[in-house]
């Protein structure tokens, strides 16, 4: 008699908060039409290996415009430190055995990259959290502290993330990696994330995932082609526009 694998439930997370020091509401920000954490939520739900998308709030605004576009959303407090506590809470609540913290600031997240995430982590029973990285190609990232770096083991394993340039470079072909900020987690580690003390490593780089290399907690980083383009400030708004723009027409129906 053959016995049927059934799959683990995966949640894929999008938190979102309206107050922001530089952009002031910008989950609601209209991209063509739409706000933009309704493009988050569309291209996440085209992940095939998502059982479900949930954002997660604390402000009525948000959730009412996202049930408004057809998503679920949550709830949840408004003294979170980081969208990995809301991320939390939100799977807390529910019976997803992997989750999936997606940035909501990022309105052209790549299904692919969101799946390729959560198979590197499902590849290993001895993974409990992962994430990606993009080779640099632009020589201002480098030195840029707003583009965190990641350098990895032989066998894809996370050794350090920096806002530095790692490694210093002496000749050689290590080259510099981007760390795209998509986080797959099994749910002990998300919800004990929080309570893990907070090493000085964490402390000076103001990274948030050095907790996990602090706490001997391994993090996989599988290599892709997409680059994370996250909107802080309205700038980075107009220039996501423009890019937009430039690789389709804008009278279609985008998401």
């Amino acid at each position: 008699m053959l016995c049927s694998i059934v799959p683990p439930k995966i949640l894929g997370v999008i938190p979102a908060r309206f107050a922001s020091t530089r952009f002031p509401g910008k989950p609601l920000a209209p991209i063509f039409g739409k706000p933009m954490i309704q493009h988050v939520w569309e291209r996440a739900c085209q992940c095939p290996l998502l059982s479900r998308v949930v954002i997660a709030t604390d402000d009525a605004r948000i959730a009412d415009a996202a049930r408004g576009f057809g998503a679920e959303a949550v709830m949840t407090s408004p003294d979170h430190a980081s969208g990995t506590d809301r991320a939390a809470e939100a799977a807390a609540a529910t019976d997803a055995e992997i989750i999936v913290n997606i940035q909501g600031d990022e309105p052209l997240i790549d299904p692919a990259a969101i799946g390729l995430a959560i198979s590197t982590l499902l590849g290993d029973p001895a993974c409990r959290m992962a994430t990606l990285k993009r080779r640099i190609s632009d020589p201002d990232d480098i030195p840029n502290p707003n583009v965190v770096k990641v350098v990895s083991s032989l066998d894809g394993w996370a050794l350090y993330f920096s806002r530095s340039p790692i490694p210093a470079s002496r000749g050689g072909s290590a080259g510099y990696w981007k760390h795209i900020g998509l986080y797959v987690y099994r749910r002990d580690l998300l919800l004990s994330y929080s309570a893990l003390p907070r090493g000085p490593l964490e402390e000076a780089e103001k990274l948030e995932q050095l907790r996990a290399l602090e706490n001997r907690i391994g993090i996989r980083v599988a290599e892709t082609s997409y680059d994370t383009i996250g909107v802080d400030t309205p700038e980075d708004l107009e220039a996501v526009l423009k890019l937009w723009r430039s690789r389709t027409d804008p009278t279609e129906n985008h998401g």
